[in-house]
């Protein structure tokens, strides 16, 4: 029997999840029968199966198992956040929603389009998108591409469909950014990896509108663990946009992705990540980027949802004269950490970089920056700005910047600067004063901080993001 004081923990529970049903716009599920449901737990037997589903080559099932291995003997993480929350046994590894990719909307299942159509995702397509793809679990589930640009060569398909149309230029680069003994979860997405995109840019190629990949967990207890692999090559210019979403459940998930980018010359490549996770997942991801010879590489990256973050976004400016810049937002409260940064190392000469943190949190939420810049000994006339500013709402609330700087030449120049706000009890006055309500004038302060982040958003992005501050601070 179950005791007076258990009861009345269930029941608060209960009404936490109905809480955040009622304020998180995604929260919703949508009932599916997916083809295949791989039970839960993970061991050797379980990764050969997932290659064999998809048909995999020898050298992908020998890269996949010899992941498995690396993460079984890779401890957890020793900084930030505790994960002990995460049962590794309690997870779903792989879901296939349907047979096969498609590449007309119309083709793909009803309760699923439902979901998109709900997202709003065919509507930015029609819009302002080059090319678009969906994922609905472990698989991608629509991928499109406009002819204009599959004339040219570009390729924008799912990491799945890469692996069997291009086999060679896969290879070549898969793994080689992020090697899967990087970290125990760049092991983990190695050896369970499902879904993503696959996307390259031939030499001067301008990809003058966005591509977009959504990610959506459906099911309770579920592990997302996509990979994404582009390529830019010589002189291209490509904008990737990815948002993703998950319903409200008591059982957590994990989502565990692994991004790995090549700007090659005098290429030029943003990656914009808008995430608005449901409160139950864990968000644990690696990306990295190289950019060679006078390249640029932009990291645009927003954290609004999930339980915990740990996603430190990361360029290794390994060609003189090469750009990095990282511009991230991240909003934490009812207990949520977001442990977000950035990690810029100077390798080539004349190399130049920026990285502008902000951060919001409120009620117990705990916000923190943590990076990592570096100038090796080849990084001659090296130059980085760093500024991590952070807003707090509530006494309770917590934010932490923690930098790590190394320089190994004496010529590099680097610039770091934090700053802790409150909101300024003048500036709600005279707000107020002028008629707005007290949580109008909380959300255009707050709207006013974010904004240097805000506004680099493309505008459909910026109005969302807007609106799901304006919800975290009410």
């Amino acid at each position: 029997m179950h005791s007076k004081s258990s009861r009345k923990e269930e029941k608060s529970q209960a009404q936490k999840i109905n809480t955040l049903f009622t304020n998180y716009k995604y929260g919703f599920h949508t009932d599916t029968k997916s083809k295949l449901v791989i039970p839960k737990g993970l061991n050797e037997k379980i990764v050969r199966q997932i290659s064999k589903i998809k048909e995999e080559p020898k050298w992908m099932t020998d890269y996949r198992v010899k992941a498995y291995k690396e993460f079984v003997k890779r401890p957890m993480p020793n900084f930030g956040p505790s994960l002990e929350g995460i049962n590794f046994d309690d997870i779903h590894y792989y879901i296939r929603p349907q047979d096969k990719t498609q590449n007309k909307w119309e083709d793909v299942p009803a309760e699923i389009k439902e979901t998109f159509d709900r997202l709003g995702i065919p509507e930015h397509e029609k819009r302002s998108l080059a090319g678009s793809g969906a994922q609905f679990e472990s698989e991608m589930i629509y991928h499109s591409i406009k002819e204009s640009l599959s004339k040219k060569g570009v390729i924008f398909d799912s990491i799945d469909q890469g692996l069997k149309k291009y086999p060679e230029l896969f290879k070549e680069y898969f793994g080689t950014i992020v090697p899967y003994d990087d970290n125990k979860f760049s092991a983990l997405n190695s050896a369970v990896w499902s879904g993503g995109s696959f996307i390259y840019i031939p030499k001067n190629t301008y990809v003058d509108l966005p591509l977009q990949a959504y990610f959506r967990i459906n099911t309770e207890s579920m592990g997302q663990f996509e990979r994404t692999l582009i390529i830019a090559d010589e002189g291209s210019f490509l904008h990737y946009i990815e948002g993703c979403t998950a319903p409200v459940y008591s059982k957590d998930s994990l989502h565990s992705a692994v991004v790995e980018i090549i700007v090659k010359k005098n290429a030029h490549v943003q990656y914009t990540t808008v995430q608005n996770w449901s409160l139950n997942v864990y968000n644990l991801v690696t990306k990295r980027a190289y950019a060679y010879e006078n390249a640029e590489m932009i990291w645009l990256d927003c954290n609004v949802g999930s339980k915990i973050t740990m996603k430190y976004p990361s360029i290794y400016l390994v060609g003189d004269n090469s750009k990095g810049e990282i511009k991230s937002l991240a909003m934490a409260k009812d207990n949520q950490c977001q442990d977000t940064g950035g990690k810029i190392i100077h390798m080539g000469k004349n190399t130049t970089s920026k990285i502008i943190a902000k951060s919001i949190c409120k009620d117990h939420g705990n916000a923190s920056y943590r990076g990592l810049l570096k100038a090796t000994k080849s990084a001659r006339n090296s130059f980085n700005y760093s500024k991590c500013d952070a807003l707090i709402l509530s006494p309770e609330a917590r934010s932490d910047t923690i930098p790590k700087i190394s320089i190994d030449d004496p010529t590099a120049s680097i610039a770091h600067e934090a700053s802790i706000f409150k909101i300024d009890d003048s500036q709600l006055f005279y707000l107020m004063s002028r008629g707005l309500p007290q949580d109008t004038a909380v959300s255009e302060i707050v709207n006013g901080f974010a904004n240097p982040i805000v506004s680099e958003l493309p505008m459909e992005y910026a109005i969302e993001l807007k609106r799901l501050l304006e919800i975290e601070t009410e």
